[in-house]
């Protein structure tokens, strides 16, 4: 479905990836790894247009959108759920959630309201709550759903759980792993390694802006102790 090659990016003359590579399947959930500053977010954000690159190549679906506007990238189905999660803090959750909605391929909308609120029990009892009120969990929760009312084919997530109680972090991990059953593509941002090896079919790991790793959950758990040693540890 996406297939990342090649990809540099800078912002200024500060460069930031040098000829990173990434592949997603289709109905895959894949993780991108690395310390803080390796490039993780600029290679999602080159990916959607809002960093443009460089150089290299970004395919998504057969089609080459290295270049591309951020807004006709997104219309290809491609959603994003950002570092921080930017919700309206004073917009209501409803508000929030179909203030973006669009239909899916073929006219239909297989992501509505009432289906984010199945997803996310909580934001059903928080309907009407502002933005600015929720937990950051339930804020977390929100953006998610933002993202899903767009109708996406492939889901882009930076620093899903960052922040949030294990509890919340449970639930999140859960309603991604419901989501992959249900065939969404998923690229995840995320620390926490062990919970990711149940949920992903396969990672990737960044390091100064290029992939120095990458595998299936069984051979990160085989190479775990090195892969956290080199490139996870601070």
């Amino acid at each position: 479905m996406l297939r990342v090659e090649g990809l540099e990016a800078a912002y200024g003359d500060s460069q930031v990836l040098f000829g990173m590579e990434l592949a997603i399947d289709h109905g895959a959930l894949v993780t991108l790894m690395g310390r803080n500053g390796m490039g993780k977010t600029t290679t999602v954000r080159a990916i959607l247009g809002l960093t443009p690159p460089r150089a290299g190549s970004v395919g998504f679906e057969g089609r080459e959108i290295a270049g591309w506007p951020p807004h006709r990238i997104a219309r290809l189905g491609i959603g994003f759920v950002p570092e921080g999660r930017r919700i309206f803090p004073r917009l209501s959750v409803r508000e929030n959630l179909v203030a973006t909605a669009r239909s899916g391929e073929g006219g239909g909308r297989d992501w509505t309201l009432d289906r984010v609120l199945d997803l996310f029990p909580r934001l059903a009892e928080r309907i009407d709550a502002m933005g600015g009120q929720l937990s950051g969990g339930e804020q977390q929760m929100l953006a998610i759903g933002r993202a899903l009312m767009t109708n996406p084919r492939l889901l882009l997530l930076d620093e899903a759980t960052e922040g949030l109680a294990p509890l919340i972090r449970r639930e999140i991990w859960r309603s991604l792993s419901r989501l992959k059953r249900e065939g969404l593509a998923i690229l995840l941002i995320d620390k926490h390694v062990e919970p990711l090896l149940d949920l992903a079919d396969r990672h990737f790991v960044i390091e100064k802006g290029r992939c120095v790793w990458q595998g299936s959950s069984a051979a990160f758990r085989t190479a775990m102790e090195e892969i956290k040693r080199r490139w996870l540890g601070v």
